[in-house]
């Protein structure tokens, strides 16, 4: 007899759809079928049934810019479950004067209160060939994603053409993978430089100190070394079409990439910063324009782009108070918890995705890509038993008032939604149910 049996619910994978029975027993998926004894049993008739959603991009308890992100591991997990992911993937915070498996060690104690599983990546500030040793260990620490930046010189955490092209080299002895935060720098400075205080003083000019040529040109370049290195590398949060399109430029000619992009780039446009509240929606990349959209959602379609996750990184409305520039704000958007409703409503129900496209997108594509697959990602027999039952015809409102994260403000406020999670299922063990969190502090597990 199973622990549990999910009833009369429609399974959706990438590959289609089936209306069957699911068992899980000890935390893992045990049975498909008709007529399955279980302990405990819930109807999911009429509702969809996903795998848990896997967030590969997600910032809690950041410091940055002087504050921190305003999730911890415990609230921004609690609201993750709350939203149907099952599986975060956060970052180390990395420094000159530690080392990487340090960094994971340090991480790891801070995720202890995490409500949802967890894995990471783990930045490399200051590169240099010495710290080949700390890469061997970070995989032996089950960590084998490695996040580089081609901007934030000022933090010093930006690498430098050499700097990436011997950490590649590296990585690809190691059969590590390069996660790259793609802008170029220069450009940036280069034009923030010709800008009068006027100009700085106006949120639009975020978007005209950073523009798609940064994301294009620091794509072109990485691309190259990856080509060069062979190593295996993803590129974090596109946000143009102009990104795309080097994406795609670099794989026919064997770069070994994948990439991602965010739902704020697939539903938010640069238009928002001559809001009077423009200046929460401060991001890198900063939001681009309904066209790029536009090209994103086909590059979801084609598979140009392997995954949609956060980059979740939320501040308060205090936190983001104006200061009179565009240079002085946290950059960063809440999202954890509205992910899978949104993709679903704006692409699913609005027809710019097939709905096989969701657990590509968010379950099997990331956990392929950052080896969680097949213990998670999938509804298969012996994966771990994370679940999302889903109410496809649920029509609700998105309020940050009603949301679980811990800021006061949502960039998607008003929105209107059709589709909800009415319940997540973390290894076995129902987390969020009628609206309620009922998981518990400490229940997530590190994932190698």
């Amino acid at each position: 007899m199973y622990d549990l049996v999910i009833r009369s619910g429609t399974l959706v994978t990438p590959h289609g759809t089936m209306q069957t029975d699911l068992a899980i027993d000890r935390e893992k998926i045990a049975a498909f079928g008709r007529e399955i004894s279980s302990k405990e049993e819930v109807d999911a008739s009429k509702k969809l049934i996903f795998p848990g959603i896997i967030d590969a991009h997600t910032h809690m308890a950041l410091p940055v810019s002087g504050t921190r992100s305003s999730d911890d591991f415990f609230t921004g997990t609690r609201a993750a479950a709350c939203g149907g992911v099952t599986t975060i993937v956060d970052f180390t915070v990395g420094t000159r004067e530690t080392t990487i498996p340090a960094d994971i060690e340090s991480r790891r104690e801070a995720a202890q209160p995490a409500g949802v599983d967890y894995s990471f990546h783990a930045e490399v500030i200051g590169w240099n060939p010495s710290r080949e040793g700390e890469i061997r260990e970070a995989i032996t620490l089950g960590v084998k994603t490695f996040k580089f930046y081609t901007a934030y010189a000022a933090s010093g955490r930006r690498s430098n053409a050499s700097d990436l092209y011997h950490a590649f080299q590296a990585l690809t002895k190691l059969d590590g993978i390069a996660l790259v935060h793609c802008e170029d720098e220069e450009i940036i400075n280069s034009i923030v430089q010709h800008m009068g205080n006027k100009e700085k003083a106006q949120m639009s000019s975020l978007a005209l100190a950073r523009p798609p040529i940064c994301e294009g040109s620091a794509i072109d370049q990485v691309a190259h070394l990856v080509q060069q290195s062979g190593v295996r590398a993803h590129i974090v949060h596109v946000s143009s079409g102009l990104g795309l399109a080097a994406i795609m430029q670099a794989r026919k000619q064997g770069a070994k990439l994948t990439a991602e992009t965010c739902p704020q780039y697939l539903l938010l446009d640069s238009n928002v910063y001559n809001r009077k509240d423009g200046h929460l929606f401060s991001a890198s990349p900063p939001l681009r324009t309904k066209e790029d959209q536009v090209q994103l959602w086909e590059g979801l379609v084609s598979g140009a782009l392997d995954l949609v996750a956060t980059d979740h990184c939320p501040f308060t409305r205090k936190q983001k108070m104006w200061q009179g520039s565009f240079l002085d704000l946290p950059y960063g958007l809440p999202g954890v918890e509205t992910l899978l409703p949104l993709l679903y409503s704006e692409g699913v129900v609005k027809g710019r995705i097939p709905i096989t496209a969701v657990p590509r997108l968010l379950c099997e594509g990331p956990a392929r890509i950052n080896g969680l697959y097949p213990r998670k990602g999938t509804l298969s027999i012996g994966s771990d038993a994370d679940l999302v039952i889903f109410d496809p015809n649920k029509e609700w409102t998105i309020h940050a008032e009603d949301l679980h994260m811990a800021t006061d403000f949502s960039p998607y406020e008003g929105v209107g939604v059709c589709g909800a999670v009415e319940m997540t299922i973390s290894r076995g063990r129902i987390v969020y149910a009628n609206g309620n969190f009922e998981g518990e502090r400490g229940w997530g597990r590190f994932i190698a």
